[in-house]
């Protein structure tokens, strides 16, 4: 999975520790207090975890935001974003300024995507997907035009990527940027105040009055665990990470003052199609069937995912849903049947990333358990294929389900002309409805013959005080800092 999913493969639940001193102090009036992690980065570009998102989101502004459940576009710092064929899409801005007082133009977008896009540090694969248009050009200021070799119905949704977010002209003149994750300069309704002090935070300020909200927040970084107390003894407003350990007393600490939400990550199995062994449907679904999800989150996941119900992930997924999908299933008997009428014997070994031995292990132990046969886990081979099924977590970059779709595809190495055309069709169709029934029909094709097993989605966690009021988030965005009322 190389070009159009972000795959990474190494667990991304592991809690980092760092100093949260100022957390004893409660936040002046008017000015909202939250603890997050570290973020690796401030380059939206380049953002993969919650807490860069939740900095990010409140700095820019994207050109849309996407509801997957209802196939909602509504646009941001878009006005419109409007074709008459599919295939010439035309995006109009509404006037907007970045932090330094420059013009955020149709020019900014396109420079900022060619730039971006060539620098090695960039994870939005939807910037390659977007620049492989016959033509992106501005042809006036307030007027971005995608011209495309074949029409696709799903740009809008595209469009809503946060890793598109525009960058000053001063920025992309000097690529230096190091320097700007220190002190970015965004579109968004907060501009931040100083430098970013890394094992310490920042401050952003609001940059448009809004009555009832919050007119500063102070961004307190430090250990989730220290900042949930720190919530609960008042002395911090907004927690946007709940460790493992406080899942269970969350419930009764915030009773209405919590709130979860889908992230726009998932893991799951690989199965090599390659593999002799593994080219029976059967066996796959009897390894699908031996996987015990719900261990797996109440154990090494520490309360941080939910068991799979489908392939795509609720971030992703076109639609509301219900039921859960077989393959999703936890039918230790039902495995053991299946691999019997395969005459599939052992030993297997399930491959695993750097640092992702935390759950791989369990994973593999799990299965031998379930369907008795002889499993191991070891790391993936620098070199060469995997003689046995993977581990994979996938972090997305966008709400496209055709970017997963097909990065899974690719992933497990799964060919199929039927799967490619009804991929094709989805991404061409003219409603969000008729996409909708078409992803299904992929989706379901791969849960057919499945080529990944579906493990878990993640989500997100955060509670808050009782002056704190009107908090949502959203899986790209992570909790919506603008929306806060005090």
């Amino acid at each position: 999975m190389r070009s159009r999913v972000l795959v990474v493969l190494f667990a991304v639940f592991g809690l980092v520790a760092a100093g949260c001193s100022e957390s004893d102090t409660p936040a002046a009036p008017g000015v909202l207090s939250v603890g997050l992690h570290e973020p690796a980065t401030l380059l939206p570009a380049d953002v993969q975890e919650q807490s860069g998102r939740l900095v990010t989101s409140a700095l820019w502004t994207p050109l849309a935001d996407y509801d997957a459940a209802s196939g909602k576009v509504t646009e941001r710092a878009a006005e419109s974003i409007t074709s008459t064929d599919r295939k010439q899409w035309t995006v109009r801005l509404r006037p907007a300024r970045f932090h330094d007082g420059s013009p955020v133009t149709a020019q900014s977008y396109v420079d900022t995507w060619r730039v971006v896009a060539g620098q090695p540090w960039a994870a939005a694969p939807i910037l390659n997907r977007l620049l492989r248009a016959t033509s992106i050009t501005a042809p006036d200021d307030a007027t971005i035009r995608i011209d495309l070799d074949r029409p696709a119905g799903q740009v809008p949704v595209w469009l809503s990527a946060p890793g598109l977010a525009p960058l000053p002209r001063s920025v992309l003149g000097s690529r230096d940027w190091n320097a700007f994750a220190r002190a970015p300069i965004g579109n968004g309704p907060f501009r931040l105040e100083g430098p970013w002090r890394p094992g310490s935070g920042g401050k952003l300020v609001r940059v448009a009055d809004a009555p009832g909200k919050a007119r500063e927040i102070d961004l307190r970084v430090g250990e989730p665990a220290a900042h949930y107390d720190a919530v609960k003894a008042g002395k911090l407003d907004l927690a946007a990470e709940v460790p493992g350990d406080r899942h269970e007393s969350m419930h009764h600490d915030f009773a209405d003052r919590h709130l979860s939400w889908p992230l726009p990550e998932a893991g799951y199995l690989t199965f090599p199609m390659a593999d002799k062994r593994f080219s029976d449907p059967t066996v796959r679904h009897a390894f699908a069937f031996g996987v015990d999800r719900a261990a797996l989150e109440a154990g090494p996941l520490q309360h941080q995912v939910d068991p799979a119900k489908a392939l795509l992930p609720p971030s992703d997924a076109p639609g509301e849903r219900s039921g859960i999908c077989r393959a999703c299933a936890f039918d230790a008997a039902a495995g053991k049947a299946l691999l019997a009428q395969a005459s599939f014997t052992g030993p297997v070994t399930v491959y695993s990333g750097p640092r992702s031995e935390n759950w791989t292990k369990p994973l593999a132990d799990g299965l031998a358990t379930a369907l008795g046969v002889q499993t191991t886990s070891k790391p993936l081979p620098a070199t060469g294929s995997p003689d046995g099924p993977a581990t994979l977590l996938v972090k997305l970059g966008t709400a496209s389900p055709g970017e997963l779709l097909s990065g899974l595809a690719e992933a497990a190495g799964y060919t199929d002309d039927g799967f490619k055309q009804n991929l094709a069709d989805a991404e061409a169709a003219a409603t969000p409805q008729e996409a909708g029934e078409l992803y299904r029909l992929v989706e379901n094709q791969l849960l057919r013959d499945l080529p990944v097993a579906p493990l878990w989605t993640t989500h997100g966690h955060a509670v808050w005080d009782g002056r704190t009021h009107d908090v949502k988030a959203t899986p790209f965005a992570g909790v919506d800092l603008a929306a806060i009322a005090m």
